[in-house]
């Protein structure tokens, strides 16, 4: 069973950050470096998930944007949002996304972009030639729903099935996919992947980003 969400490190767009444990004991964490290139979300997280409300209001505060509008808010969080995106897939990923804001409202579960699922603070030179870092430390989109529901949406592309040099089927590459997973599965989440040519199309890939969550709000939503 999902443990008690406690951080939320997202929207990365540059060099990893670098953290530490300020209190081992209640595993607080501290970022010390590269803290720029990311948010670092520290409120509460509750059975309930984490709402778009929710997050344009820890953005006002953390921006100190008490004189802005609701919608100004929540524009400037959405912008930021969309500077992580790694590719207009993923960008068209989050657009699909935020239409529901404006056509459900903001108290749905909010899509948050390239978040830390793992993270490890060493490097294969660290490692030596017989370890190796956590796999997958970034995982494209989270949705944090009700009654402590997880959902990890994914957009693969070549390098999780093939060999980018060569553009050949690597089925080293893709058993590592479906481990982490399986991994993710036991430990709670709801992994959904979308295959890159899916979203070529951008006309029909939004019809089917449309369709897909709003099954999902039916599935998880209560």
């Amino acid at each position: 069973m999902a443990g008690q969400p406690k951080n939320l490190i997202f929207a990365a767009l540059g060099p990893k950050h670098r953290m530490v444990l300020s209190d081992a004991i209640n595993n607080d964490i501290q970022l010390v470096g590269n803290e720029q290139y990311c948010l670092h979300y520290d409120q509460p997280l509750d059975a309930g998930g984490l709402t778009w409300r929710q997050l344009t209001t820890w953005w006002a505060a953390r921006e100190r944007l008490e004189a802005s509008t609701e919608t100004e808010v929540s524009q400037g969080l959405y912008q930021r949002l969309l500077k992580s995106a790694d590719n207009e897939a993923e960008e068209l990923i989050l657009r699909r996304y935020a239409q529901r804001y404006v056509d459900v409202g903001p108290d749905i579960p909010a899509l948050i972009p390239q978040v830390y699922l793992h993270y490890d603070p060493y490097t294969r030179h660290d490692l030596g030639p017989a370890g190796s870092p956590l796999p997958r430390q970034r995982m494209d989109f989270l949705l944090l729903f009700p009654n402590r529901t997880r959902i990890i949406i994914e957009l693969d592309g070549l390098q999780h099935y093939a060999d980018p040099k060569t553009r050949l089927a690597a089925p080293d590459r893709y058993a590592a996919v479906v481990a982490e997973d399986r991994r993710l599965r036991l430990r709670g989440y709801e992994v959904y992947r979308f295959g890159g040519s899916e979203l070529v199309d951008r006309e029909a890939a939004s019809i089917l980003l449309d369709d897909f969550f709003t099954h999902l709000a039916a599935r998880y939503q209560p």
